[in-house]
Formats: structure tokens, C-alpha cells, sequence
């Protein structure tokens, strides 16, 4: 079996394409980034611990991002980042599990099986280098994700709460019925079926036409409870 190509992404400071993994290594040795994090601060800014996290979808790692943040923002600041540019539709609840602790924002006064914390906690107090966190979005329709500390540094850091660093591009996705650019997926066909991308013009003649039709989108969310993206970086 051939093996699936690994999706690939553009650095945010110098442009250069890498895969998921070699964005990773790439980052800590890309001289443009250096040069970025060495130039002084315009007015002020914070100095503190800052980490470096890769974000992807748990079973396929096709989607991914690069951030960085801060350790005095919080986790629901995190949680409020992936639902922007990634997962938000409904509304859903949302939860990150570190240390056997589950944070989220309903909790259910300790009558559950695991223990359960808000989101209220700043990410210096639970984040070190190598931890892996499983995150969910939707309790129903669940969205997972994975989130790794790669590594950490200390620096200065000012504006947005988090840094985009990089992201992969959308795969190539070919329609079903002619082979172009594929434009929807449909919702009905993609849970059982081999065919379930079409562009615009073969998915009015699908049997299903537009009625279970969703737009593609660069989120793991894709095709997913309500999701039809923006699917774009908050700030």
C-alpha cells in the first residue's frame, strides 16, 4: 500500500514549506524567527516562560498548527483560539484532559468518574516539554485533538495571546464524479460510502444534491455537526 502523502504548511516568518514534523525542527533553527524574537519590543512587553505547541487532528494528523504562547494565559484562552479557527459551531462544550484532570466549563460538582477543574488556570502551571494533551470539542459529535509542548523558552512577548507559527495547507481533494478541484463534501455519503467530494457542478447531480452538501475547509472539523468554517486564524 502506498504510503499517504504528509500534508504540508508554509512557516509564518520566512515561508519556507514543511511537513507537520519538519516544521517542528524547522522552527527552532529558522534564522528569521530569531531575528523576529531578538528585535526590542515596541513599548511594553512581558518577559515570562513561552511555549511552543503543535496542535492536530488525533486520528489523522493532516490538519495541524504551530503556536506559541505565553505561560500566564490561560487554558480557556487556548480553548477560545482552536474554536476560532478551527472548530466552533454550535457552541459545544469543550475540554482539555492534563494529569488525569479534566478542564472544562460545566462542571459537574464532583459526581463524575474523573476530576474536574474550570478552565481558569494559566498554562505555566500545567504545560512542560513532551506532554501530550488530549483535547475535545463537542461531547456529541466529537472533535479530538492533540496538543504538544515541544519545547519551551524564555522571552519577551507582546500583542495577540497567541502566535500563529505555521499550519498546514489544505490537501489536494479531487471530485468523485470528474476529478477537479473538489468543492463540498456530502455529509450523507462520507461516514459510509468511497465517493463523498464533488465539485459544484457534479454535486447538483448527485442523488443527494445540495440538501447534504457542506463546504471543504481547512479544520478537522470539516463536514461535522454544523461546521462550514470560516476556518481562520482569530488574530
Amino acid at each position: 500500500m502506498a504510503r499517504k502523502k504528509a500534508t504540508r504548511g508554509n512557516c509564518i516568518y520566512c515561508g519556507k514549506e514543511y511537513t507537520r514534523g519538519g516544521m517542528s525542527r524547522h522552527l527552532a533553527a529558522c534564522s528569521e524567527r530569531q531575528t523576529a524574537l531578538d528585535q526590542a519590543p515596541n513599548g511594553r512587553a512581558r518577559s515570562g516562560t513561552i511555549y511552543h505547541l503543535q496542535v492536530q487532528d488525533a486520528w489523522g494528523g493532516d490538519f495541524w498548527l504551530h503556536l506559541e504562547m505565553p505561560g500566564w494565559q490561560k487554558l480557556q484562552q487556548l480553548d477560545s483560539y482552536l474554536r476560532a479557527i478551527w472548530l466552533e459551531c454550535c457552541g459545544h462544550l469543550s475540554g482539555f484532559t492534563i494529569s488525569n484532570v479534566f478542564y472544562t466549563q460545566l462542571l459537574d460538582g464532583g459526581m463524575g468518574w474523573r476530576e474536574e477543574r474550570d478552565m481558569n488556570v494559566a498554562v505555566g502551571r500545567l504545560f512542560a516539554p513532551g506532554m501530550e494533551i488530549p483535547y475535545e470539542y463537542d461531547f456529541g459529535t466529537t472533535s479530538e485533538l492533540t496538543i504538544k509542548v515541544v519545547r519551551e523558552r524564555e522571552g519577551k512577548w507582546q500583542g495577540n495571546p497567541i502566535k500563529l507559527m505555521a499550519r498546514n495547507k489544505l490537501m489536494d481533494l479531487e471530485c468523485a464524479n470528474c476529478g477537479k478541484p473538489a468543492e463540498f463534501i456530502c455529509n450523507d455519503c462520507m461516514w459510509d460510502q468511497e465517493e463523498w467530494l464533488y465539485c459544484e457542478a457534479c454535486l447538483d447531480e448527485h442523488e443527494h444534491g445540495d440538501e447534504m452538501a457542506m463546504p471543504i475547509v481547512n479544520s478537522p472539523r470539516m463536514g461535522m455537526c454544523g461546521y462550514v468554517g470560516p476556518a481562520e486564524p482569530p488574530y
